[in-house]
């Protein structure tokens, strides 16, 4: 399953985020991750979620992201829950590349069994019908 939190800045997309993160951990029977740019959510999330900063990786577009993301799986056969913060920012804003990721993340989740949240800042009438299916 995916799902995309949409927004321009400042509308609660984090916020939410934070909230189905610690919602996921009181459920979860496996691993929660969260991947973010910078380290902005390390005090609001508990520790039991594994936090990531996509910067200490060098994730810098779409498809550095996608094989991330495929390594954390491939390697981690526990995880439940993947949230992604800030995801277009990651995605270098090439609207293009994050629609295919999109794509391609929801077969991987799907395969994989993993529930996948992602924000993306940007106004909901600028997101593509591929995106809008994931609102």
């Amino acid at each position: 399953m995916i799902k995309i939190i949409i927004g321009v800045k400042g509308t609660g997309k984090t916020k939410t985020l934070i909230e189905m993160i610690n919602s996921a951990l009181d459920s979860s029977k496996g691993s929660v991750v969260c991947i973010e740019k910078g380290a902005n959510l390390r005090l609001a999330i508990s520790h039991k979620c594994r936090l990531i900063d996509a910067d200490e990786y060098m994730i810098s577009d779409a498809q550095s992201l996608y094989g991330f993301i495929a390594g954390l799986m491939a390697s981690n056969h526990d995880i439940t829950d993947l949230f992604i913060d800030a995801t277009f920012r990651i995605c270098a804003r090439d609207l293009e590349a994050f629609d295919k990721f999109v794509v391609e993340a929801d077969e991987l989740a799907a395969k994989n069994d993993v529930n996948l949240v992602m924000t993306l800042s940007m106004p909901e009438e600028n997101a593509t019908e591929n995106i809008k299916k994931y609102l």
